[in-house]
């Protein structure tokens, strides 16, 4: 916090009054110069996104940023005021941040001309600077520009022509900071109107009054591209007045997509010390999401959130604490069947076209598990011939004839111990899984013999059923037929 101090000693330290681009400006080419991250934590942007934000900063735009749920907007937006000075002098007691260089309220105006070099200053830290606001049907005018405050009136004795008498808005209030407009095609028409000249010219206009006030102010919309077509639309001449418009984009890779889900998810250091998540794990969790936004399922034009991976893991992590609370144990290893817990973070985060409602969301989260697992089987596995044939052995043959004489039963609250021993009591599970994934390491080989397990139901190969807690893995119909 720092003390409040004249006009005069503001002058003598060598402050020089900047706009809010200009500002900007000198940060970044400031962290460019040093070599320093500009934008943190956005993975995946490196090459498409930030290197355009970048420009449009340098260009002294407003900014559109247009995706997609869950690319990110929102989180960009707020990372710009990290490129604003730590603190900004107003004169004190201002409502819309007066510079007392360039004061323009009524307010600040009078109090510079009255006491010149012994205006008292006061300081505004970046923090204060980011204003946000959600555009929602019901948004008015007043809220975003101001109106007429009758009580004022009444208290001071003034006219409504009298300028003291108005009650800001939120963007005057803005003045020489950042304000986020988020949503932007569902702002109505006639209020994205009011936004022309504030962005264009610096005029405001409340009840009637014009007042010449030029608002120093960076802009940042968002919009999703769906809503934009659907729900409504960013007027032409509003478009127009927005310098840089960015398409935002999901991660392009499982890799990126992991950086992501593991910055976000909240997951407590006790239980990442407690529950170890192999890497594969982490890989069929991320790949559920990118076949869900090629799903046919799906409505891949409202999009799948980023956060359907963050809160798949973090339930993914519950679903092994539970087990370490019900089992006494202390550590424990996330496994292939607790992915059935991550099912109500798929079907809140997807939005299903005709053909997926009418197979149900439950069954739609368990296809694109499904589906994750076969990629991620046959990016390891040799493929499952489709058809068996007596005279011809297959990788998968001595373990499906095992099937043939046995079964499996694994429990979700069954001790890593007792989990692991009922898996390597199948040899030829415990010799494919060998032969095949060798270098990988302990955790993820034992997760690779669920997935060979997992392949060979999907693929028809053998049975599985399940109920609240266990998974039985047995033969076929024809399988158990022959071994009754």
């Amino acid at each position: 916090m720092k003390n409040d101090i004249t006009f005069k000693e503001l002058k003598n330290s060598g402050y020089i009054d900047k706009t809010i681009n200009e500002e900007i400006q000198a940060n970044l080419i400031s962290r460019i110069k040093a070599k320093e991250p500009v934008f943190e934590g956005l993975w995946g942007y490196e090459d498409t996104v930030i290197p355009q934000l970048k420009k449009a900063i340098l260009a002294g735009h407003h900014i559109n940023l247009l995706g997609l749920r869950g690319q990110a907007k929102t989180r960009i937006a707020r990372s710009m005021v990290d490129l604003l000075d730590e603190y900004m002098p107003i004169v004190k007691g201002s409502e819309i941040n007066d510079s007392p260089f360039h004061p323009i309220s009524k307010y600040a105006r009078d109090l510079v001309e009255e006491l010149g070099d012994k205006t008292p200053i006061s300081w505004v830290h970046r923090s204060g600077r980011f204003f946000e606001k959600l555009a929602t049907p019901d948004v008015n005018v007043a809220d975003l520009i101001g109106d007429i405050d009758p009580i004022k009136a009444a208290t001071l004795k003034l006219p409504y022509s009298d300028e003291r008498v108005l009650h800001y808005g939120m963007i005057p209030r803005a003045n020489r900071s950042i304000f986020v407009l988020n949503e932007l095609p569902d702002l109505q028409a006639r209020i994205q109107v009011s936004l022309f000249n504030i962005l264009q010219e610096g005029d405001i206009q409340i009840r009637g009054f014009q007042l010449r006030m030029p608002l120093d102010i960076q802009f940042i919309f968002t919009a999703n591209p769906e809503d934009y077509t659907n729900r409504g639309s960013i007027v032409t001449p509003l478009k127009d007045r927005i310098g840089s418009q960015i398409f935002t984009h999901y991660p392009k890779t499982i890799a990126l997509a992991r950086q992501i889900t593991e910055q976000e998810a909240m997951i407590s250091s006790e239980d990442k010390s407690q529950i170890q998540i192999p890497d594969l794990a982490k890989n069929l969790l991320e790949e559920v999401a990118f076949v869900a936004r090629d799903s046919e399922y799906v409505d891949t034009k409202s999009g799948v959130s980023a956060r359907l991976t963050i809160s798949a893991m973090e339930n993914l992590v519950a679903a092994a604490k539970l087990r370490l609370i019900e089992s006494g144990k202390e550590k424990t290893t996330v496994r292939l069947l607790d992915f059935m817990s991550i099912i109500p973070s798929i079907t809140g985060k997807i939005e299903l076209v005709y053909e997926g409602e009418q197979e149900g969301a439950d069954y739609v989260a368990k296809i694109l598990i499904d589906k994750a697992v076969m990629i991620q089987f046959e990016s390891l596995f040799p493929r499952i011939p489709k058809l068996e044939k007596e005279d011809i052995k297959t990788p998968y043959t001595d373990l499906i004839r095992w099937f043939n004489k046995n079964h499996l039963q694994l429990n979700y609250n069954d001790t890593d111990e007792e989990f692991y021993t009922k898996l390597n009591s199948i040899p030829p599970l415990v010799t494919l899984v060998k032969e095949n994934t060798s270098e990988l390491s302990t955790e993820d080989q034992n997760f690779c013999k669920e997935l060979v397990l997992w392949a060979l139901t999907i693929s028809s190969k053998i049975d599985k059923s399940e109920n609240q807690s266990t998974f039985t893995f047995d033969a076929t119909g024809i399988g158990q037929f022959l071994r009754n």
